[in-house]
């Protein structure tokens, strides 16, 4: 099995990009970077020097991952959204010269297995998007997520819980339960622990 490259998109010959992957139109995969088996990078999409993204992950139209982000497996994220690295954005050095490289250090985004991010999300550096958990679309992320959360605005807060399937998790008593799997969890606190 191979990768299926577009010829208009701008693959790094130092990326390695994994067996059944598809790479679409106008994408662009900088050096270092390392794209797990079976991955979808969708047209237009920007993938920094060095990041990792793990297998079955799909990286829709127009999304922005910047270094240092780290990807783990089956992550979702949507069109448009950007995945930042800079806390303290800025063109010019106080002095007035053009900054480079040197002058910043850049602080990545690490989305955990399974979670996904809806289009247009914005998720500011050093943030942690737990494991299974769903942001929304539009929303700024603006602190770590914890895993199975469900967080939408601006800036971002729990609204409920999802689970692996996807959908939001049911009430039933003390027991939440995710209606696409039958998995049940319980609340403690902030956390959400599956029940075995």
């Amino acid at each position: 099995m191979s990768a299926f490259i577009a010829p208009s998109a701008d693959v790094s010959p130092d990326a390695r990009i994994g067996d059944g992957c598809k790479v679409w139109h106008g994408a662009q995969i900088r050096e270092g970077a390392v794209v797990g088996s079976g991955c979808i990078i969708g047209r237009g999409a920007y993938v920094d020097a060095g990041i990792e993204v793990g297998a079955n992950s799909k990286i829709q139209n127009y999304a922005l991952i910047y270094a240092p982000a780290l990807l783990e497996e089956g992550v979702f994220i949507g069109p448009a959204a950007v995945l930042t690295n800079d806390m303290f954005p800025r063109s010019i050095n106080p002095d007035g010269s053009l900054k480079s490289g040197s002058d910043w250090e850049a602080n990545g985004v690490t989305v955990r297995r399974g979670a996904a991010i809806g289009a247009r999300a914005v998720v500011l550096p050093g943030v942690e998007i737990g494991a299974w958990s769903m942001i929304g679309a539009g929303a700024t992320v603006t602190r770590d997520v914890a895993r199975y959360a469900l967080v939408v605005g601006t800036p971002a807060r729990r609204i409920g819980w999802v689970g692996r399937s996807g959908h939001v998790l049911e009430s039933q008593g003390d027991v939440l339960v995710d209606p696409g799997t039958g998995d049940r969890f319980v609340e403690n606190g902030e956390l959400l622990e599956e029940l075995s």
